[in-house]
């Protein structure tokens, strides 16, 4: 693919934190309108290289590119309405689905209509007589679906997703990764999902990136689940490392 299909580029991208080195000299493109399964033991970086992506935290060295512009030219508030991030355990602010669904558009002044926060909640699997439910009483599953529904108001163009379905049961698991695919599909957005599920990397994935020890150590298509040459990956997908 050219780079004019580039959703993000990370231009040899290193992360210090006092005497340790986080990320290291990673380079590779993230392609407009793909999921890219990002992959790794614990502790390899992945978290972290998806909160560069949204400005969360900036790199020590390198340059990321978002939609031909470097991510150092957003107003921090334009880019994580452009790049918006999902994360493991939901967290829903105190009050009803409605209100969470509004924080968005609040943090940009304005009102949302009840039309809108219905046809959100429809996109992602529920129905209207949640607008008034009470978020924390919610289960794992659909605080998980109003979570994603929160992040798509601000209509981004690339969604972060960070182990969203690690603790939810098979049939929730399922039902989200069926979302996501329609709004990969539907809407055109770019989504990058960081799991430790293989399987689910391998069913979801258009692209696969592993990372090891802050070091992006390959990256393709999924067919690197057959055909990688690094021995340390193989091992990994083995369930050997």
């Amino acid at each position: 693919m050219s780079k004019n299909g580039a959703a993000i580029q990370f231009q040899d991208i290193s992360l210090e934190r006092g005497e340790t080195l986080i990320l290291k000299g990673i380079t590779d493109t993230i392609y407009k309108g793909k999921i890219t399964a990002l992959v790794g033991p614990s502790g390899a970086g992945k978290t972290t290289l998806l909160k560069l992506c949204n400005g969360l935290i900036s790199p020590t060295n390198g340059e990321i590119i978002v939609d031909q512009h470097p991510i150092t030219e957003f107003e921090p508030t334009t880019l994580r309405r452009q790049v918006g991030i999902v994360l493991q355990n939901a967290p829903m602010i105190r009050g009803s689905v409605f209100d969470n669904l509004a924080l968005p558009i609040k943090l940009q002044r304005s009102n949302l209509h009840t039309e809108e926060a219905i046809s959100m909640l429809n996109n992602v699997g529920l129905d209207e007589s949640f607008l008034t439910r009470d978020a924390y009483e919610l289960s794992g599953g659909q605080k998980q679906k109003v979570a994603i529904a929160r992040t798509l108001m601000n209509r981004p163009k690339i969604l972060l997703l960070d182990e969203i379905t690690s603790a939810l049961d098979p049939v929730s698991k399922g039902e989200i990764e069926q979302l996501i695919r329609k709004i990969n599909k539907e809407y055109g957005v770019t989504i990058i999902w960081i799991t430790h599920n293989l399987q689910q990397a391998k069913d979801i994935g258009d692209f696969i990136w592993v990372m090891m020890k802050g070091q992006l150590v390959e990256s393709g298509d999924k067919s690197i689940f057959e055909h990688t040459k690094n021995s340390k990956v193989q091992q990994f997908f083995e369930g050997k490392f």
